[in-house]
């Protein structure tokens, strides 16, 4: 009975602790990614939200990643009764490079599948987030896969300037 609205207020909180942590990193980051000290990468895309949304999943289709989920927080903060700016989750991945990462410590495994963060900030200038594989990598105490974490990083780095450049 108290599943939805339990589900729904996690959902908001999720929202908003995303939201809390791209603010830090959002008023450092220039129009190019850049990783910020936590491991954030920020930038900034081109396109309104759904026109960067549909580049992204474009991108990720063209690179024959497996996409598992979008998340759409605004819907789901709005039927928490939660006024959220427009933010939205991707998931996707590679399976066979995740498990290279889940292989050499399990507990990785927090961080797969890939997260891409896309939101709108109050000025309505969309930007795109995501997890750095080197912090990653280090937070995670993973050293002997540094090929797969470069191929990673090159492959995120690559979708989120899909939008970055109109």
């Amino acid at each position: 009975m108290f599943t939805r609205p339990i589900g729904y207020l996690s959902a908001a909180i999720l929202a908003f602790g995303l939201l809390g942590c791209a603010a830090q990193p959002m008023s450092q980051a220039a129009d190019g990614p850049a990783a910020a000290a936590n491991g954030i990468v920020v930038a900034k895309s081109g396109y309104a939200m759904s026109e960067t949304l549909s580049r992204l999943k474009q991108d990720i289709a063209a690179k024959g990643l497996m996409f598992f989920q979008e998340v759409d927080q605004s819907k789901l903060a709005t039927a928490a009764g939660v006024d959220l700016r427009p933010s939205t989750l991707l998931e996707f991945g590679n399976p066979a490079l995740g498990g290279q990462f889940m292989t050499a410590n399990p507990q990785a495994g927090i961080d797969w599948p890939v997260r891409l963060l896309v939101f709108e900030d109050p000025n309505g200038q969309v930007w795109v987030e995501y997890t750095d594989f080197a912090y990653i990598a280090k937070r995670h105490a993973v050293t002997d896969r540094d090929p797969q974490f470069k191929m990673a990083s090159d492959v995120i780095a690559s979708i989120a300037s899909s939008v970055t450049t109109p």
